[in-house]
């Protein structure tokens, strides 16, 4: 396993392929490796799995005119290189590597087809002047591609990954919206060439694309053409016409050809493991694994003594499966070693960048996320991992194969059959029904994704439209192994594999194996309410009896609607942020609505409908947004004011003028020692103050100086600040808010939240009495007359804003209680703590509600009127909570 990348058109440009090839180190930590030649570069990532001393790539060709850099394993490879010995040809590696090269140069592009494995490859082929990409049959190794250039003179970028891609800086970096609306309306991905990159593409499953490196008939050098290089899509529709019957020689068979498929999997010279969820599919292997070792078949030695197995758990949930990967276990005991991980939402929260970075698009739920732990667990202890993708869709594993097998019988005028099957199935038949009908008793609201969606963004793409294949069951199947599911479930497969350096393979997708599999009868598949029957019957003496006769699947997924309770301040954090609220796709209010009415209980809609919305996001973040820059001066000292604010400020009315230093600290939780953290600041301007510098001793020796301090800071500390998800927001409070205009901030009452909490403080009739004097007021001129009427602690209550830091960005804030007392309080600890010279001329603390709106002040002990201080503070140098300056030291200029 490794990865590759390269171009055309580019010359020879060794620091573009390092470029590229630098962001794929994961994929290949065992070595790296360079090729140009005129206007064709190769660049490749080893992760060395067979022939690890030789097979480096590039690989050449012995006259040197062929060359290939290859991603995957190609598991026929020794009975390829025979047929090759036998035409004349010697090889000087062991490697399945020099196998793929010189099958090429025999059968050229027709060698393709002849590969049982997975891979995704580039060869310069000098002597007939062309570049060949190709994609294994099933789309196991990914391949992606960008065309660039002009008509006359086209370039060509592609690698394993999209970041190689997008590092190489040649293409413009866009979004493809058409692709991201489909995936939110229609909850797909993957089934295209397209991806959720403008320009960015994919080879699919048994392609090729062929770029001709000088003019031809096709066009200029440059011109690309992809075409399929095997029928074998079409092949299995064909071999479902044949439908042989079932019987124990299909069943003996099927065993047969499946071992054989496990046992090439193990080729390694690396250790192997195998992945086991605890289903039919996973516990298949295992216990094949288990049978082989026992007759000490061939390549068996790549597991070492024992069998390793990976296994997530979540124990007291609803998706454990610990029970099942028990019974399989027991099977095997005494010869298997199992490692089990438990993921915890927190450290998803911890991961949730890096995944998304991994997956590199969006995805349909975090249930993936499973499989990255088990895959990161597993790399501690092999390198190449055996999993079970891929049976679900050959063998009807979902639940909508059953109605498609279903609606297959009625229109085939099979109502015998069906009627035996309506019966035989009555037990999921009733499952369903009774989980819908519970669903509308309870009278809850469903949420769908419709109704969050931007509506400029969906008039745009209404003429998208998405479906399946209803009424043919192996049809079906094959739609969904090439296009409408396998294709995402092989992307989770190989981004996280690939991200810890791990080789996965998937022993179900041996493609004679479903060769085999399509030309048997449907019963095979599905029969008396069984789906997978070949499978279950083939392995029905190696498995415990609760796993062949398990109907209900989950698979290596998380308990997603469990931890979005757990992980509600994360997403809050995400809803309510600045970016999610300007993005063009959604509408923001709806969907913080949305989630209140989900994580109340007032709603029965999924919550794959929001991992959507935050996946998109956050894949936005990773790809397309500049990182945000904070307000505020890195390493901002205590004697110089914040950006674009002024030390000093004149105070009309012969106040005079005041030297304001504002006080970097850290953020403020509910939970910081407030008394003491405001001095240690204070303490520290004073310890730094001799050797400040410039006028800094003259202007704060013997004159009258404050302390004045941010009222969020006072309020979060007396446990003043409310989680959103803590206020349970009445029909007014939403009516009301959304007639208090929304100022850039999100500072105020409007939002429902802090509304509610005004409402709270004041009750409903003041709120009422107060709108009604505001709106008299404006038709006669006049601001401010809702505060006015309701009283400034309602003034000083904020929203959560994105743009905050700490708790805020997700906390409505009361007004802090006692102002007075607090600043009276704050006044003596810093009389009794600073040096004595200034501790005479300290004059008092005021606690503000300032920002560049307006300020407040909102209490205070000194002897300045409360217009005074509130002038001092009007151009608000404490800047935003970026800035993280919460704090001030004022003092009056002589």
């Amino acid at each position: 396993m490794c990865g590759i990348a390269g171009y055309y058109g580019y010359g020879e440009d060794d620091s573009l392929l390092e470029q590229m090839n630098a962001c794929m180190v994961h994929r290949g930590p065992d070595g790296e490796g360079l090729y140009s030649h005129g206007n064709v570069g190769l660049a490749h990532r080893r992760l060395s799995i067979i022939d690890v001393a030789h097979g480096q790539e590039p690989m050449f060709s012995a006259d040197g005119e062929t060359v290939l850099v290859y991603n995957g394993e190609v598991y026929n490879y020794l009975d390829l290189r025979a047929e090759l010995e036998a035409l004349g040809r010697s090889f000087t590696t062991a490697s399945d590597t020099e196998v793929v090269l010189q099958s090429y140069e025999e059968w050229g592009d027709a060698a393709f087809d002849k590969f049982n494995g997975m891979f995704g490859l580039a060869i310069h082929d000098r002597k007939n002047n062309r570049l060949v990409l190709a994609r294994d049959h099933f789309g196991i190794k990914p391949l992606y591609y960008a065309t660039a250039g002009t008509p006359e003179a086209p370039t060509l970028l592609f690698g394993s990954e999209i970041k190689p891609l997008l590092a190489a800086n040649k293409i413009e970096k866009g979004i493809n919206e058409r692709i991201l609306f489909r995936y939110l309306q229609f909850r797909i991905h993957d089934d295209e060439p397209s991806t959720f990159f403008a320009g960015v593409h994919k080879l699919m499953p048994g392609e090729k694309l062929v770029l001709n490196t000088v003019d031809s008939e096709a066009g200029p050098a440059g011109t690309a053409a992809i075409s399929s290089y095997t029928r074998f899509k079409e092949e299995l529709a064909e071999l479902a016409k044949i439908e042989t019957p079932y019987s124990q020689a299909v069943i003996d068979e099927y065993r047969e050809r499946f071992t054989e498929g496990v046992r090439l999997r193990l080729q390694s010279e690396v250790p192997v493991g195998t992945a086991l969820s605890g289903g039919l599919d996973s516990s298949a292997v295992v216990v094949t694994i288990n049978k082989l070792m026992a007759e000490n078949a061939a390549a068996t030695d790549s597991l070492g003594a024992k069998q390793q197995t990976f296994s997530a758990i979540f124990p007291n949930s609803i998706n454990d499966e610990e029970k099942y990967a028990d019974a399989v276990l027991a099977r095997c005991e005494g010869n298997v070693i199992s490692h089990k991980i438990l993921p915890q939402p927190g450290e998803f929260v911890e991961d949730l960048e890096d995944f998304v970075r991994t997956m590199e698009e969006p995805i349909i739920s975090s249930g993936p996320y499973a499989q990255y732990q088990v895959m990161r667990e597993a790399s501690k202890h092999v390198t190449v991992l055996l999993d079970g993708q891929g049976a679900d869709e050959m063998m009807a594993g979902y639940i909508p194969y059953y109605f498609a097998y279903l609606r297959q019988l009625k229109k085939n005028g099979q109502n015998s059959k069906l009627a035996k099957e309506l019966l035989s199935s009555s037990d999921i038949l009733y499952r369903l029904a009774r989980f819908r009908i519970q669903g509308k008793l309870t009278l809850k609201k469903e949420i769908g994704i419709s109704q969050l969606l931007n509506k400029k963004f969906t008039a745009k793409y209404k003429s998208e439209k998405f479906s399946n294949i209803p009424d043919n069951l192996k049809l079906r199947l094959i739609d969904d192994l090439f296009h409408k599911s396998l294709p995402a479930v092989l992307r989770y497969e190989d981004k996280n594999t690939m991200r810890f350096s791990l080789e996965g393979r998937v022993p179900f997708l041996d493609k004679e194996v479903v060769k085999f599999l399509f030309s048997l009868d449907d019963e095979s598949i599905i029969k008396g309410g069984w789906n997978k029957r070949i499978l279950r019957d083939a392995t029905r003496e190696l498995l415990p009896e609760m796993i062949s006769n398990r109907r209900n699947k989950i698979g290596f997924t998380t308990p997603e609607a469990e931890w979005f309770g757990h992980m509600k301040e994360k997403i809050y954090e995400i809803f309510l942020s600045s970016s999610f609220g300007a993005r063009p796709y959604w509408n923001q209010d709806a969907v913080i609505y949305a989630f209140e009415e989900l994580l109340s209980g007032k709603s029965s809609g999924s919550t794959m409908v929001f991992w959507r919305l935050i996946n998109t996001e956050l894949w936005l973040r990773e790809f397309f947004d500049e990182p945000a820059v904070l307000a505020g001066i890195e390493g901002k000292s205590d004697y110089i004011p914040n950006a674009d604010k002024a030390l000093d400020i004149t105070v009309p009315s012969g106040a005079g003028t005041f030297r304001r230093y504002p006080l970097r600290t850290e953020v403020f939780y509910k939970e910081t020692d407030f008394d003491p953290a405001v001095m240690t600041y204070v303490k520290r301007y004073f310890d730094g103050l001799p050797t400040a510098g410039g006028d800094h001793g003259a202007a704060t020796a013997d004159t009258p100086w404050y302390l004045f301090v941010s009222e969020k800071i006072v309020a979060m500390t007396q446990g003043r600040s409310i989680p959103v998800w803590d206020i349970k927001v009445s029909n007014s409070a939403r009516i009301f808010s959304k007639f208090v205009t929304r100022n850039p901030g999100g500072i105020g009452l409007a939002s429902p939240w802090s509304m509610q909490l005004a409402i709270d403080e004041v009750g409903l009739p003041k709120i009422m009495y107060a709108s009604a004097r505001s709106v008299i007021g404006k038709l006669q001129g006049k601001s401010g007359v809702f505060y006015e009427v309701v009283g400034h602690n309602i003034n000083a209550i904020d929203g959560a804003a994105g743009y905050q830091v700490g708790t805020s960005t997700h906390s409505v804030k009361y007004a802090p209680i006692d102002p007075d007392g607090v600043a009276a309080r704050l006044s003596a600890m810093i009389r009794a703590n600073v040096p004595a010279e200034f501790a005479a001329t300290f004059a008092g603390t005021a606690i503000m509600d300032a920002n560049d709106l307006g300020v407040v002040a909102l209490g205070h002990d000194t002897d300045l009127s409360k217009s005074v201080l509130e002038d001092i503070f009007r151009d608000n140098p404490q800047g935003q909570t970026t800035e993280t300056t919460p704090m001030s030291l004022v003092f009056k200029q002589k």
